[in-house]
């Protein structure tokens, strides 16, 4: 009970402090008064906490967010709460959110017309710097770690995602396709992955954005050279998550050359390719040098949809990528498993209208709890790896990928031919049973771990099968 009297008196003092300032009174100001009474963010937090309140009003945005005081009373004010007032409560189907992201979610819930249009801003970029700006505090960036530790983080990088592939495939291709308003189920989406079934009465642009999931993860996944901060490691990611998906199929893989708009957003991108094309380089850029896998994933999250690189599936792509610093520190990843659309929707807007990131901060906290709590059991359960399919993991894909190519039928015979010199003899027979093993569960839909597209295999399929 003292300490809640204490905390009491500290938000009393603190209200009366702003209320000596008739015309609203900045953070800095505040802190400036109250000396070294409070740490900034015990500050912040004591102020979200008022506003909550409604004890004070905030005003404006950024920089220049002003705090004025509220009359006790509830009637008679010639203040009104602004739109921008925090929410107390976050209401069914949607995550926990702090008063900061509360104040964002007011501002983009309101109707479009309210909202004034706004363009790119470079000051949102030139404002971050890597090796000095952080949007994730060190405290909660600690927490995440401890969260996200995994019984491989001293193996090789992108070990820990490749034990966990196969269900990392279903939960975030389905996970991130829902956030696009595909409507296959969970179960739906694992019978896709594992028998190539698509679900009846589905549009077949929904089974393709699943399949597309897939074979991106995959890339990233089983190479971890791709698992890489790179222009032509995101460019890829487009490619394989827009196949079969644009009005243009030359904009597959490809940074955009027009102008588009955001539905439901009053944010316009920037129009013109050439500075495009130069400010994806530049994000790229930013984002490898940051050193803290969680800051770098969530630096990616906000800043390439900010930034509308590609005409279509950029949210997409930032999603895929934001996993990459995951994958190459055997951290758990981040799977978007259950988080709510509108949330998520909610906090992109606050990033494009306000160059605000605390809503998403939030989301991105609470998908990564969530995410580490349905893969909890499977650390502590791994199967061990096959270390023969790993040590002979290339000419494996080299052999099935021949006989594909050739038409080859998957024979005993035809495999022993194919068996390259990097496998020694004694352990011939032990591989050729792999590569059948390989080919009885041999699909389009997994064919390109192989390297094998599906034209290739349908070939092959028609006529390579049939002689076997």
């Amino acid at each position: 009970m003292p300490h809640a009297t204490t905390k009491q008196q500290e938000l009393d003092r603190l209200a009366e402090l702003i209320g000596t300032e008739p015309g609203g009174v900045g953070i800095d100001a505040i802190a400036q008064k109250l000396g070294d009474a409070y740490q900034r963010r015990t500050l912040q937090r004591r102020l979200a906490l008022l506003v909550a309140q409604k004890r004070i009003a905030m005003l404006g945005e950024g920089r220049a967010t002003r705090y004025r005081r509220l009359p006790e009373s509830g009637t008679g004010t010639d203040i009104p709460v602004t739109a921008q007032t925090p929410l107390q409560a976050p209401t069914q189907d949607y995550v926990p959110i702090s008063a900061e992201g509360a104040d964002i979610r007011a501002y983009v819930s309101q109707p479009r017309h309210l909202r004034p249009p706004v363009g790119y801003r470079l000051e949102f970029l030139e404002q971050y710097h890597p090796k000095h700006t952080a949007y994730l505090p060190p405290d909660l960036r600690a927490q995440l770690h401890m969260l996200g530790r995994s019984p491989a983080e001293q193996t090789p990088a992108g070990t820990f995602a490749k034990d966990i592939l196969n269900r990392l495939l279903i939960d975030l291709s389905w996970a991130s396709s829902h956030l696009e308003g595909n409507t296959y189920s969970r179960l739906d989406t694992e019978r896709l992955i594992e028998y190539g079934q698509a679900a009846e009465g589905k549009d077949a642009l929904e089974t393709q954005m699943i399949l597309n999931h897939k074979q991106a993860i995959e890339y990233l996944v089983l190479d971890p050279e791709h698992a890489r901060v790179e222009t032509s490691t995101l460019i890829a990611l487009h490619a394989f998550l827009s196949d079969g998906l644009m009005a243009d199929p030359a904009a597959v893989g490809r940074l955009r050359r027009r102008a588009v708009e955001i539905g439901g957003s009053v944010y316009l991108p920037m129009a013109l390719p050439q500075r495009l094309e130069e400010l994806f380089g530049i994000v790229v850029q930013m984002a490898a040098e940051i050193a803290d896998p969680f800051e770098q994933a969530f630096f990616l999250m906000v800043h390439l949809p900010y930034l509308q690189p590609f005409e279509d599936v950029n949210k997409r792509v930032s999603r895929l990528a934001a996993n990459i610093p995951f994958i190459r520190h055997n951290l758990c990843p981040l799977s978007f498993i259950d988080v709510p659309q509108q949330a998520y929707v909610d906090a992109m807007l606050g990033v494009y209208e306000l160059n605000r990131v605390e809503l998403l901060r939030d989301v991105f906290v609470w998908a990564y709890e969530r995410s580490c709590q349905q893969y909890v059991a499977v650390k502590h359960n791994l199967v061990p790896p096959d270390i023969f399919r790993l040590r002979h993991r290339q000419a494996l894909a080299l052999v099935i990928a021949t006989i594909v190519r050739r038409g080859e039928a998957a024979t005993e015979y035809v495999v022993k031919s194919k068996i390259p010199s990097t496998v020694p003899l004694s352990e011939h027979n032990h591989f050729v049973q792999l590569v059948l093993a390989e080919f009885d569960a041999l699909h389009v839909g997994n064919a390109v771990r192989f390297g094998i597209r599906p034209l290739e295999f349908s070939a092959w399929q028609n006529h390579g099968r049939s002689g076997a």
